[in-house]
């Protein structure tokens, strides 16, 4: 359904009562959620946005999302989990289970055959032809796909497992996922070890890349299959990757981690008092080890400031407001044990092969040329030097095109060079029409001011390695503005990206990272095709630091 861009008709925050009427309903749809969880998907205080959208087949779908990300999408007044909610609560769902290189596949918009299904020692979940169902992935419980099971599963055994077995609706890595922060899969442990072992599960690779097509149709040769003994995807996973522990368990690890590493590698006496909200944006994330995502919010510390809390109490930093609301680190402790004992990760290959690649190919930003189109009524102006109108001219190819014009037609005053006498032409130009018979000589550099204010603007960007992008009109700056919305509450929104080749949704997803706020990507009012960028709380410093020193 979201495997193709899809568009946004309305984006509005939600009403008190229709997140009540929402809680209500996803308890109904969900009743494996208790009411301690359906709290924490659905919070009372919260940012909560309805997001309406048609997708590319012309469906109208409702989106609810949360801190930035979707977290249920309602299509023919029926509720569905996006992937994200499914990685904090990944059992509300029956599961199959299929091979990593059927993903691809998913991703691309085809649904699930019954070959690919893994059926582990327990069997297959119970469901009906209809049922909300969830696909995960053979070694990890995180779900990458949601679907309606298209028989019931009686049926898929009486079939010998041949047919479509799931209708995909939302997988990982489609532009659903996309609208939110773009994290990846938690790795979450199989509830029962022995599912991810080849020598207790159904081996039907072979038949579901045979089977798997973007219409659900059967055609062989679709993908080159590995020998057997070659295949690896069905081992287990090993303890470093997969431990386990529950997904806050692992975030606290993570942020601990990330803090030590900052501090013994980055942070130096010389930068402190360091502000928090710098710490985490300029230092903690560029410490976070390659494919994982920082994310305080999914942590049991919920905020950077108890996190900091916390560590004081261990004495390894001190942590002070020396500004109303502004808290900074003042004092770090650089010979305490936690400290001296951590063992900086060696960067992995991968990470080393981008980092060499972003050091040689730097984000370069467009060239931009202001320009200046001649209007109909200034091309007799223009006519002689081969020049019509609509077309456009660099401000010193006017200023050549005037002089030339004016020496021509013998317009330079003979007494003081420094004036030029204007002809009908000149007058029908550049003079208002109280001053037409009133001036009959301008100064060199008062004609050409005024030439150039009465041609239409327009500029021409060129993005490294592309062809020149004409657009006529005045060039929009980046336009930073900081909003108040209900309740007192700032927000700061972002407009005119894509015209300097920012993509918003990317930068959405940076802003919510480095500052730990919740950030909507919608329509800009009043601009065709062009989206703003809105982030909670007041984040110019941030957005300027992201802007200026990272991207340009």
């Amino acid at each position: 359904m979201f495997a193709k861009a899809f568009r946004v008709k309305s984006n509005t925050a939600i009403k008190g009562s229709d997140r009540r009427k929402l809680r209500a309903d996803v308890t109904a749809a969900f009743p494996a959620l208790g009411t301690d969880q359906i709290s924490e998907l659905i919070p009372g205080k919260e940012e909560l946005n309805v997001v309406k959208l048609y997708v590319h087949k012309g469906d109208s779908v409702t989106v609810y999302t949360s801190g930035g990300n979707p977290i249920l999408f309602e299509l023919e007044k029926n509720l569905y989990p996006t992937v994200y909610t499914l990685w904090s609560y990944p059992d509300i769902l029956p599961t199959f289970i299929t091979w990593p290189l059927v993903l691809e596949k998913l991703i691309g918009g085809a649904d699930l055959m019954l070959p690919g299904v893994v059926v582990p020692p327990t069997g297959l979940p119970q469901v009906q032809q209809g049922d909300l169902c969830a696909i995960a992935l053979v070694g990890n419980r995180a779900p990458v796909a949601i679907g309606v099971a298209a028989m019931s599963t009686a049926q898929m055994l009486a079939s010998g497992l041949k047919g479509k077995g799931v209708s995909v609706l939302h997988t990982y890595q489609d532009h659903l996922w996309r609208s939110g922060d773009k994290s990846s899969p938690p790795a979450i442990a199989p509830l029962d070890p022995t599912d991810s072992c080849g020598e207790k599960v159904h081996l039907g690779l072979q038949g579901t890349l045979r089977s798997l097509t973007l219409d659900g149709e059967e055609e062989n040769g679709q993908v080159p299959l590995p020998e057997a003994s070659e295949d690896t995807s069905s081992r287990a996973p090993s303890q470093d990757s997969l431990d386990g522990k529950p997904l806050q368990e692992q975030m606290d690890d993570l942020l601990l981690q990330c803090f030590l590493h900052a501090l013994k590698s980055r942070v130096k006496k010389a930068d402190l008092p360091l502000l928090t909200s710098t710490f985490l944006g300029s230092h903690m994330f560029s410490c976070c080890p390659e494919g994982q995502q920082l994310d305080i919010k999914k942590s049991s510390y919920k905020k950077l400031s108890k996190f900091l809390q916390h560590m004081q109490q261990e004495q390894i930093v001190q942590v002070k407001e020396l500004s109303k609301g502004v808290e900074s680190i003042v004092a770090v402790d650089w010979r305490h044990p936690r400290i001296t004992s951590f063992v900086i990760p060696e960067p992995s290959l991968t990470s080393q092969t981008v980092q060499e690649v972003s050091r040689e190919q730097p984000y370069l930003p467009p060239d931009i040329k202001s320009l200046y189109c001649v209007p109909a009524n200034m091309t007799q102006l223009f006519l002689e030097s081969g020049h019509k109108k609509g077309s456009t001219l660099e401000g010193s190819e006017v200023r050549r095109i005037i002089t030339d014009y004016a020496k021509r037609n013998r317009l330079v005053d003979a007494d003081n060079r420094n004036l030029v006498k204007l002809d009908p032409i000149l007058c029908d130009c550049i003079l208002e029409k109280n001053e037409q018979h009133l001036v009959t000589k301008l100064p060199w550099d008062c004609l050409l001011t005024r030439c150039l204010k009465n041609l239409q603007p327009a500029y021409q960007v060129t993005f490294p390695g592309q062809e020149p992008i004409l657009k006529k009109g005045k060039l929009c700056p980046i336009d930073i503005t900081l909003a108040l919305k209900t309740y007192n509450k700032k927000v700061t929104v972002v407009r005119n990206l894509e015209t300097y080749g920012l993509d918003p949704c990317s930068v959405a997803a940076i802003l919510q990272q480095r500052c730990q706020a919740s950030t909507i990507v919608s329509p800009a009012p009043g601009a065709k095709d062009s989206l703003q960028v809105q982030v909670q709380g007041n984040q110019i410093h941030h957005l300027g630091q992201l802007l200026l020193e990272i991207m340009w």
